[in-house]
């Protein structure tokens, strides 16, 4: 039992030094870019794709227009709109693509990444780094207890939930009118 405790400590210890390392002027920022875009198309590889795909389920909740990348109704972006990627590596070919076309219609980029100065966030508008473990740093020298990028993407999940916190105050949405756009085709 006293094993279970103290890796459930250390997870938990991890994450939080991870959570305290992300920039909150940045997070500030990010608030204000999501708010006033007139629409958002998010896009993740992998785990990192489940984060964000939680996180457009939210931004939905919110009453935002929003989209995942690759989904059949998926519109096209332009100026006004926002593409909302994750790369935690620094660099995805797919993830490079995607903001090359996205900057090309006029719509702004930014990226969740663990790798400051890396290709995405040089190709992206904005970015806003996550001090975590991803699978490009596990095996030389591992900082994390967790296995990959689990880090990085459990950061992510709880990152997000700050993130609608803050964007649901900045809307003036409420819980209910939240709840309101929830499925009921559960």
């Amino acid at each position: 039992m006293e094993d279970k405790v103290d890796d459930i400590g250390r997870a938990l210890g991890e994450l939080e030094a991870c959570l305290r390392g992300i920039d909150e002027t940045g997070v500030a920022e990010l608030v204000e870019t999501i708010a006033s875009a007139r629409r958002i198309v998010l896009y993740g590889c992998g785990r990192e794709g489940l984060m964000m795909r939680a996180l457009c389920m939210r931004l939905y909740h919110l009453g935002l227009d929003v989209h995942m990348a690759f989904d059949m109704t998926t519109p096209p972006v332009a100026k006004g709109d926002l593409l909302l990627v994750s790369a935690g590596p620094g660099y995805l070919s797919t993830v490079e693509a995607l903001l090359g076309q996205a900057g090309g219609a006029g719509a702004v980029t930014a990226c969740f990444t663990a790798e400051k100065g890396s290709q995405v966030t040089i190709s992206s508008d904005f970015a806003l780094v996550i001090p975590a473990q991803t699978m490009a740093r596990d095996r030389a020298a591992p900082t994390s207890f967790l296995p990959m990028g689990s880090l990085y993407e459990g950061a992510q999940f709880l990152l997000f939930e700050i993130l609608v916190m803050k964007l649901k105050d900045r809307l003036g949405e409420s819980a209910d009118s939240m709840r309101a756009r929830h499925t009921n085709l559960e």
